[in-house]
């Protein structure tokens, strides 16, 4: 018997309360990772983008277009390797009516080059590009959706009309995989011609966004900047970021909800302290007699202070563990997958933080530690006859 062992030991004294103490951690870690996670996989699509591309858009908001033939002088400009451009779809497929997933229609020759962690067979791909009607799909939104390889799917456009007499009807000629953290899974792309073809006058020959691979990731500043001098004497002026930039413009609209989860997040760990320091109290109180006597036969106030301690970093440690026991199943199983494939554009991967699962148990330790640090000075400072007289 030591006194880490004999702390430990004491931990059980009273186990209702312990266990409840030990849930409540758990809870309070669970929460912590769920919260953290959030922020995680929210901001992940810009700190993972790619370092060499470069989006151009409308200067005034993303949702208005540019004329098609900005292509062609992205293209042309210096330091500028590859070229392809977009426009956002918005469909949805009315079989399943409440499944959300990005629609959007690309130029066929240039997407996959862009965007090479998007990985595709290669005859899926050939296939694909021959296809008119044809389409590629994320392996989750195709996994969720049941749709495989030749199936036929009709899509409805909240933005461009429908025809019930010519559907937008397309075949799935091939699913791809991500090779990145921050590639939406859950995207279906289909070729910018059709839609073009199917637009009126008004809005024809018009591009959503435009996304440019630079030679030298280095210049990428220097080069967004150039093109968006190219169009300042022109109808319609851009805004040219680097991907990372850009996907971080999205998460300025949501700063102040990022900010409140930080600030949960330590509010969380607060309660965990008065949790811990509640239980804690309370057995320095019921025991205040026992360390009188383990006063009287010898022991130092230090060794009392050991055993406070002890107790509060064993319960902290014990409640932090099994937290993060739950937390796997719980987030990343559960609530992870589902947000996975019903929101991949802002969630397409959420995942718990390894360094997260470091911070929550330390966190447990440490400030399970620090809610005991009161309660064990004061029960170091016992003078041994009062503790003997005294009655918990």
């Amino acid at each position: 018997m030591n006194l880490a062992s004999f702390a430990a030991r004491n931990v059980l004294r009273n186990r209702f309360r312990t266990v409840l103490t030990v849930l409540g951690v758990a809870v309070a870690v669970v929460a912590f990772l769920l919260l953290r996670t959030v922020v995680y996989a929210w901001t992940m699509a810009a700190d993972f983008a790619a370092k060499d591309r470069v989006v151009t858009r409308h200067k005034v908001t993303f949702i208005m277009t540019l004329p098609k033939r900005y292509v062609d002088d992205v293209r042309t400009a210096p330091g500028i390797k590859v070229v392809t451009f977009a426009n956002w779809f918005g469909g949805k497929d009315p079989k399943h009516d409440t499944e959300f997933f990005s629609a959007v229609a690309v130029d066929t020759k240039s997407f996959f080059q862009v965007y090479d962690e998007m990985r595709v067979a290669d005859a899926d791909l050939e296939r694909w590009q021959t296809d008119r009607s044809g389409a590629i799909v994320g392996d989750v939104l195709a996994k969720k959706l049941g749709w495989h390889v030749g199936d036929k799917v009709t899509l409805e456009s909240g933005i461009y009309p429908d025809d019930p007499q010519n559907p937008w009807t397309f075949t799935i000629d091939g699913i791809y995989t991500a090779m990145a953290k921050s590639v939406d899974r859950s995207t279906f792309v289909f070729h910018w011609d059709r839609l073009n073809d199917r637009i009126a006058t008004r809005g024809q020959n018009e591009v959503g966004w435009i996304v440019s691979r630079v030679d030298d990731p280095r210049h990428v500043a220097e080069t967004s900047l150039a093109l968006d001098r190219l169009f300042d004497d022109r109808e319609v002026q851009t805004l040219s970021q680097d991907e990372g930039a850009f996907n971080a413009s999205f998460l300025a609209g949501f700063s102040a909800v990022l900010r409140a989860i930080d600030v949960v997040s330590l509010v969380i760990l607060v309660i965990m302290t008065l949790i811990l320091g509640n239980t804690v109290a309370m057995g320095v109180r019921e025991r205040t007699n026992e360390y009188g006597v383990l006063r009287a036969i010898g022991f130092f106030p230090r060794h009392i202070a050991a055993f406070v301690l002890g107790e509060a970093v064993v319960t902290g440690c014990v409640g932090g563990v099994l937290g993060i026991v739950l937390a796997y199943p719980l987030i990343e199983r559960g609530m992870g997958r589902w947000l996975e494939e019903n929101m991949g554009v802002m969630f397409p991967y959420f995942r718990i933080e390894t360094s997260m699962v470091a911070v929550a148990l330390g966190a447990s330790v440490v400030l399970a530690g620090a809610a005991a640090a009161i309660p064990a000075w004061r029960a170091s400072r016992l003078r041994v006859t009062d503790a003997l007289r005294r009655v918990a």
